[in-house]
């Protein structure tokens, strides 16, 4: 490849160098901007490269591995949250194999050593830039559809996968069916559930039907098919029918039915499963359980009730993923799948199970 760097260079590209030295700093930046087209933005450490990700979207990271307090290497499961799909090149003035195995480890698209050649680094990021967009268009955002019968059901089955759907920037919606008034106060509850929902983006929309007399046939099989025709979900996480609740039972009931157009269908786990819930998919929570602990924190009205003790919820996680590579899983029984979700940066991956 030349120096004029690919082929038709792009300056909707946009670029994050994160580097403590100035003038390495400029001279990256000058490739980037004149070589590669892209328009450019520094950091000079950690903490301001993660604040940057966090305000704004990047189609490339530079990140020297030497920086102040936290280095580029430790930085980087942060940076693939925050940035997920975004391609990263790590630069060091050492040629070290240890550098490089550390790169690898944390997933990164190119590794160069300093001083860098102007027309490789410049043919590398519009390369890497070009694949990283191509890659997040074919992987595009999806919407997610979570069906509960009683706040906090959602949380406490798929809040972990909800998190990491979340930093994939999938679409995300949570449909309560009751207020579970018998649980506690209604309007409370429905509080803490708007702020659980807010954690992750989530849009809530609560169906207003009475707790413990759900029915799917009087009413909430139109109800959801209703939601479901407004947000054209790609994907519909629901309770299993394997469940002592009777509510469980009957949202499980209706949102099979009222989801049969949708091709993704899987159901999660609740205290009141049975043994006969048998998963086949187990999600990667290691990097988003901290936010299903944060979702369920706020139901404060729920906080006696063992299930959702920190300890538990913890303990559950570190058992299903068993089935995984993980530290932490959520399970999943798939009633319908026609694709298997990839592997992504932000955490989200399906691994199969033992049943």
């Amino acid at each position: 490849m030349t120096d004029d760097a690919a082929n038709a260079p792009s300056d909707s590209w946009s670029a994050l160098v994160v580097e403590d030295d100035p003038d390495a700093g400029a001279f990256t930046r000058t490739v980037l901007e004149k070589r590669a087209g892209m328009r450019v933005a520094l950091a000079e450490d950690a903490d301001a490269a993660l604040a940057a990700l966090r305000a704004e979207s990047f189609d490339l990271v530079v990140i020297d591995v030497e920086l102040p307090g936290r280095s580029g290497l430790q930085i980087l499961p942060e940076v693939h949250q925050l940035a997920a799909g975004v391609p990263v090149i790590i630069l060091t003035a050492h040629n070290r194999v240890d550098y490089a195995v550390g790169a690898l480890r944390g997933d990164v698209d190119d590794f160069l050593v300093k001083p860098v050649d102007v027309g490789l680094l410049a043919s590398r990021a519009t390369m890497l830039a070009r694949r990283g967009q191509e890659q997040r268009a074919a992987n595009r955002t999806k919407t997610v559809l979570a069906v509960g019968a009683h706040p906090d059901d959602v949380e406490i089955g798929v809040g972990g996968t909800l998190a990491a759907h979340a930093s994939a920037g999938d679409r995300l919606v949570i449909v309560m069916l009751s207020g579970g008034s018998l649980g506690g106060d209604p309007e409370a509850r429905h509080k803490e559930a708007r702020a659980a929902a807010e954690i992750v983006g989530a849009q809530l929309i609560h169906l207003g039907f009475e707790d413990s007399h759900l029915d799917p046939a009087s009413g909430p099989i139109a109800a959801v098919e209703e939601v479901i025709r407004e947000v054209r979900p790609d994907l519909v996480y629901t309770h299993s029918n394997h469940d002592q609740h009777q509510d469980h039972r009957a949202t499980h009931q209706a949102v099979q039915v009222a989801s049969r157009e949708v091709r993704e269908l899987a159901c999660f786990q609740s205290p009141s499963s049975t043994v006969e819930y048998r998963p086949n998919r187990f999600v990667d929570i290691a990097e988003h359980l901290e936010t299903k602990l944060a979702m369920l924190r706020v139901f404060e009205s729920q906080a006696n009730r063992d299930y959702m003790g920190e300890d538990i919820v913890r303990a559950t996680a570190r058992y299903w993923a068993r089935f995984t590579m993980s530290r932490y899983a959520e399970p999943l029984e798939t009633v319908r799948s026609t694709m298997r979700l990839p592997r992504a940066p932000g955490g989200l991956a399906w691994d199969p199970g033992h049943g």
